[in-house]
């Protein structure tokens, strides 16, 4: 009897027990998944292998336009209607090409870094990594400032009629002047407070008389404290990103944290400060949370209430802090005792304030008013609700645009292997939807290139599932250098 012959390429079937032969493994793995001999368990998948290439090209290319069209539109809008109160929109800035002191020392930086950051960032011991980053991100932030010079780059930022430093006379009797603040807020009210201080809770001005009560006076000091502690907050990120997603991650991160371009204005603003302050917050959050530390917990809440009495907007770092409990929601549940310690933190400054006399709702709702008084009721939101957010391309650079869009496909995907990812991509979108919620609120038209450094900071990280990240780094060096060298910045 003749056989019907087997069609060219069908398999055979294997007797019962036979080993698989495919190098894939056996189709149906057990549910645990397929034993690893590594003592680190199942390797994750590479950063961000789910997009590729073009998809990074395609997320710069749009972020690159959203800023080109902000140009474009605000300079139209600002010639003919004169509402934006920026000279060089989207930017509180002004066109003039110009070197300084610090342009060599900017080039080398930047070129150090892109060489070997990557390198040193992944062999470096974690404890000697921390201060590198630290002083690399210092040496970043004062070599660009002092492409303006050491009087206009430094000394005179924290002086002008709108900053803090015009008024530490005014704090002689500290008591007296918490007692008196709101009376000082309006715009129309008797001897107003100049633009930054009504528009901050009195502990960012009490910074800078507390400096000046030391011996620490003038803007140069002033200057030099809020670069110095400003560029701590890459550290603070280091820290947390590593507790709750991984060393992995955390050192990839690394080059990205030390060179953005948010540094431009990190050497220019008290913000700078105010993001290591909101920083710290989350880090030692995070290590609460992650190694059970009652004091860490403790001091995070206790920054947290200082956060909130340097900037009102800082009360939206809630969402960023949130993030943290849910991803170390484990240890929390094992030692409940942690949120009595954030808490118990979080009320000891504003209990401070309140007895000394300042009212921080009072504070706020005439702040609004003045808000409206000035030219934030005269800037169209129309415009800014979308031009912020190009200034946020700007101070986090192309790189983060593509970051986001990989951690998007994080989320979209989880990946069961690829856990650490996948937190470090919610911590992400925490710090996107603070973001989010002050662009819509209407309460951060313009001038968020500083404004919004604290949440800023937390979407670089992103960038750890770039590839190639020496060419990223070049990007946004360039840009930082391309910014700081044409434009005369405002803060």
């Amino acid at each position: 009897m003749n056989r019907t012959p087997r069609p060219t390429g069908t398999r055979t079937p294997r007797a019962a027990g036979t080993r698989n032969p495919s190098p894939a493994g056996p189709r149906n793995p057990s549910p645990a998944g397929p034993r690893d001999p590594s003592p680190a368990g199942p390797r994750a998948p590479r950063p961000g292998r789910s997009a590729g290439p073009r998809r990074d090209l395609y997320a710069a290319s749009a972020a690159a336009l959203l800023v080109t069209a902000a140009v474009l539109v605000g300079r139209q809008v600002q010639g003919t209607r004169h509402t934006l109160f920026v000279n060089w929109p989207p930017l509180l800035a002004s066109w003039g090409p110009h070197v300084g002191p610090g342009t060599p020392a900017a080039a080398i930086v930047a070129a150090a870094v892109v060489a070997y950051g990557p390198a040193v960032a992944a062999r470096l011991p974690w404890r000697a990594l921390l201060p590198a980053a630290w002083g690399t991100a210092l040496a970043w932030t004062f070599s660009l400032a002092l492409i303006d010079g050491w009087r206009r780059g430094i000394a005179l930022r924290l002086t002008t009629r709108h900053e803090y430093l015009r008024v530490v006379d005014r704090f002689d009797d500290i008591p007296a002047a918490l007692r008196d603040f709101t009376h000082h807020i309006l715009l129309h009210s008797p001897d107003n407070w100049p633009a930054h201080v009504a528009g901050h809770p009195p502990a960012a001005t009490l910074t800078f008389v507390l400096l000046d009560r030391i011996g620490l006076r003038g803007g140069g000091w002033a200057g030099v404290w809020c670069i110095t502690v400003g560029a701590t907050a890459c550290v603070a990120v280091l820290v947390a990103v590593r507790a709750l997603a991984g060393e992995r991650l955390a050192r990839r991160a690394a080059p990205f944290l030390v060179l953005a371009p948010a540094a431009v204005w990190m050497g220019t603003s008290a913000d700078a400060y105010f993001a290591a302050v909101a920083a710290w917050t989350v880090a030692l959050l995070a290590l609460a949370v992650t190694r059970g530390s009652l004091v860490a917990a403790g001091t995070s809440g206790l920054l947290f209430g200082l956060t909130c009495y340097l900037s009102y907007g800082l009360t939206l770092l809630a969402p960023i802090a949130a993030a943290v409990l849910w991803l170390g929601r484990r240890g929390v549940r094992e030692r409940p005792v942690l949120l009595v310690a954030l808490f118990a933190g979080a009320a000891v400054v504003p209990a401070v304030f309140t007895l000394a006399g300042f009212d921080w709702w009072e504070a706020y709702r005439l702040l609004v008013t003045r808000y409206r008084q000035g030219a934030g009721g005269v800037r169209p939101y129309a415009y800014w609700v979308w031009a912020d957010p190009a200034c946020t391309v700007l101070i986090t650079g192309l790189a983060t645009a593509a970051g986001l869009l990989r951690s998007g496909t994080v989320l979209l995907r989880r990946h069961p292997a690829d856990r650490d990812g996948v937190r470090l991509a919610l911590l992400v979108a925490a710090a996107l939807l603070s973001l989010l919620v002050a662009d819509l609120s209407g309460m951060s038209k313009a001038e968020t290139e500083r404004i919004w450094l604290p949440f800023a900071m937390w979407l670089l990280p992103s960038c750890a599932f770039l590839p190639r990240p020496r060419a990223w780094l070049t990007t946004q060096a360039v840009l930082a250098l391309l910014l700081n060298h044409l434009l005369w910045t405002g803060w």
